[in-house]
């Protein structure tokens, strides 16, 4: 079973108020994407990481890999102009490798652990999710209709998938231009199968506005605390 990782890398920086992409945010001394990478690294089960990212800072996050001292398993390729698009990139350059995980370079508290019980996990199709904590309802202007929260799931990443099956359902949505934001919808919505879902935690928060930054260093200062 050979298994690859694509990472998504294609924030811009824009809703965090940055001039600058998420993923070179600095979290401990230490650029976000780096902390994804380096996990990553300490797998030898991953054989291949294939990130991608806009053409702008293809040489930025090359030299990180460098810098770093990553290793040769590590790839930087062109993402695309949707995060859909930049999966699916990142698919045809694993090639024909068994399984695939996918992951964001701005969820930087994703631990060896978790990445592990995910490859570990039995069925071929998984994701992680947590319970919504709070009451939604379906709406615009104004209230749409009801949602019942015990029926909804949070989604996290990483996921996995077997590698061909999920390029299939790519190359599904492609066909009829239909865009998802994630691909475990995706995945179901093209090849039919289940995706087992894994109890997620609230520590594997993604960067997006300006107070995660804040969020991200107390979690991370009390995942230092108690590991030393």
């Amino acid at each position: 079973m050979t298994t690859g990782l694509v990472v998504l890398a294609g924030g811009i920086g824009k809703r965090i108020g940055r001039p600058f992409p998420k993923q070179f945010l600095l979290l401990g001394g230490k650029p976000l994407i780096v902390h994804v990478l380096e996990k990553a690294r300490a797998i030898d089960e991953i054989e291949r990481v294939v990130i991608t990212c806009p053409e702008a800072h293809l040489e930025a996050t090359r030299e990180l890999i460098a810098n770093h001292r990553l290793g040769a398993k590590f790839e930087c390729i062109l993402g695309g102009a949707s995060r859909q698009e930049s999966v699916y990139n990142g698919l045809v350059a694993l090639g024909d490798m068994d399984s695939v995980l996918i992951h964001e370079a701005v969820r930087p508290l994703i631990t060896v652990d978790t990445f592990r019980t995910l490859m570990d996990a039995p069925d071929e199709n998984v994701m992680y999710g947590i319970p919504i904590a709070f009451t939604v309802i379906k709406g615009h202007a104004y209230v749409e209709g009801l949602l019942d929260r015990d029926e909804l799931v949070n989604v996290q990443l990483p996921q996995k998938f077997g590698l061909a099956k999920l390029r299939a359902a790519h190359e599904a949505a492609r066909r009829d231009d239909a865009a998802f934001t994630e691909d475990a919808g995706l995945f179901f919505h093209y090849a039919g199968e289940p995706v087992r879902i894994l109890p997620g935690s609230h520590e594997n928060i993604k960067i997006t506005v300006p107070t995660d930054t804040v969020t991200a260093e107390a979690i991370y200062a009390d995942l230092l605390g108690r590991s030393s």
